[in-house]
C-alpha cells in the first residue's frame, strides 16, 4: 500500500523552511482539502507566497501543482471508497448519538494529524523553566489557557495566566521579550485582540505558540508550533474536547519532562497547603484525648 502523504510531511516537517513549514501546518490542518483549491488560496491560508506553496510541493517531490493535488484527490477518494470508512461509518450510525461519535471521531483525528515532533517540540519548549510561559485565550477558550496554566505553576516556575479586561493585557506584554513563550488557544471566530498580542510578543522577541481549530487562526502565520484540533460537531457550536485533549497532553508532556523538579514542587506545594490547612491546624493543637 502506498504512503499516505500526510505521514510524509509529518514525517519531514523539520526539513522544509520557516515558510514551507508554515505551508505544512496550513495543510495538515485541514488535509486534504486544504491543497485541493488554487494556489492562491493556498497560499492565503498559509500565510506565504504562491511560490513557497510550489518549492514545498516540489520539495515533497511533485513536478507540479496538478500533480500534487491529483494525490491527494487519490486518497481522499480511496478513503471514501475503503471498506473500513464505510464499516466506521455505519458504526457511528448505530450509537444513537451522532455528536458523541463525533466528539469521539475529533479525537481520534486531531492525534492522527498532529506531527509528533511538533508536539514533543513544544513540550520541550514549556519545560523549559529558564523560560516564562503566558497563556491566553479567547472567550471560549479562555477556560483552557486558565486550566493548563493552573496545572503548568504545580510543576513548574514562571508561569502567567493572561487574564482579565483587554487593557491589562499591554501591562503583561511590556515585559515580554526573547526569554518568553506564549502560548495560545484561538478559534473561530478568531478574535482580533488576542492575534494583535500574539503579534505585538512576536515582534518583542517571544516564541509563539498556537492551539487552533482545523481552519487555522491567523497567529498560525507568525506562532513557531501549531497544534490543530477537529472542532466541527453536529451543533450551532464548535467542541472544545480535542483542544481540552491537547492541552492534557501537553501538561502531561510537561511533567514527565521535568519529572524531579515537578515532583519536588508537587510535595513543597502539598507541604504549605498542609501548613496553611485550618483543620489541620486545629488537629495538630488540640490536647490528646
Amino acid at each position: 500500500m502506498e504512503r499516505p502523504l500526510l505521514d510524509d510531511i509529518r514525517d519531514r516537517l523539520d526539513e522544509f523552511t520557516a515558510t514551507e513549514k508554515k505551508a505544512a501546518h496550513a495543510l495538515m490542518a485541514n488535509y486534504p482539502v486544504q491543497g485541493l483549491g488554487t494556489v492562491a488560496e493556498f497560499a492565503k491560508a498559509a500565510g506565504v507566497s504562491a511560490p513557497t506553496i510550489l518549492r514545498f510541493v516540489a520539495r515533497l517531490g511533485f513536478p507540479g501543482f496538478a500533480e500534487f493535488q491529483k494525490k491527494l484527490r487519490s486518497e481522499l477518494a480511496n478513503q471514501l471508497n475503503s471498506p473500513l470508512a464505510r464499516s466506521t461509518s455505519l458504526a457511528k450510525d448505530t450509537t444513537g448519538d451522532p455528536h458523541v461519535g463525533q466528539l469521539i471521531e475529533n479525537i481520534r483525528e486531531t492525534f492522527d494529524h498532529l506531527p509528533k515532533g511538533e508536539l514533543d517540540g513544544l513540550v520541550k519548549l514549556l519545560a523549559d523553566d529558564r523560560k516564562t510561559v503566558h497563556l491566553i485565550g479567547g472567550r471560549f477558550t479562555d477556560g483552557l489557557a486558565r486550566y493548563m496554566a493552573a496545572h503548568l505553576r504545580i510543576v513548574r516556575p514562571n508561569v502567567v495566566h493572561v487574564a482579565g479586561q483587554h487593557g491589562n493585557w499591554l501591562d503583561q506584554l511590556l515585559g515580554i521579550g526573547p526569554k518568553d513563550v506564549v502560548l495560545v488557544f484561538d478559534i473561530r471566530r478568531y478574535q482580533a485582540e488576542i492575534i494583535q498580542f500574539a503579534d505585538a510578543a512576536a515582534k518583542q522577541g517571544a516564541t509563539v505558540a498556537l492551539v487552533t481549530d482545523s481552519w487555522m487562526s491567523p497567529i498560525g502565520r507568525i506562532a513557531s508550533y501549531v497544534l490543530p484540533a477537529r472542532v466541527a460537531v453536529p451543533s450551532p457550536w464548535d467542541s472544545s474536547l480535542a483542544l481540552m485533549a491537547i492541552a492534557e497532553v501537553l501538561i502531561a508532556g510537561v511533567t514527565r519532562e521535568n519529572q524531579d523538579k515537578a515532583e519536588e514542587r508537587m510535595r513543597a506545594l502539598e507541604a504549605l497547603r498542609n501548613s496553611h490547612d485550618p483543620a489541620t491546624e486545629s488537629r495538630t493543637n488540640s490536647p490528646d484525648i
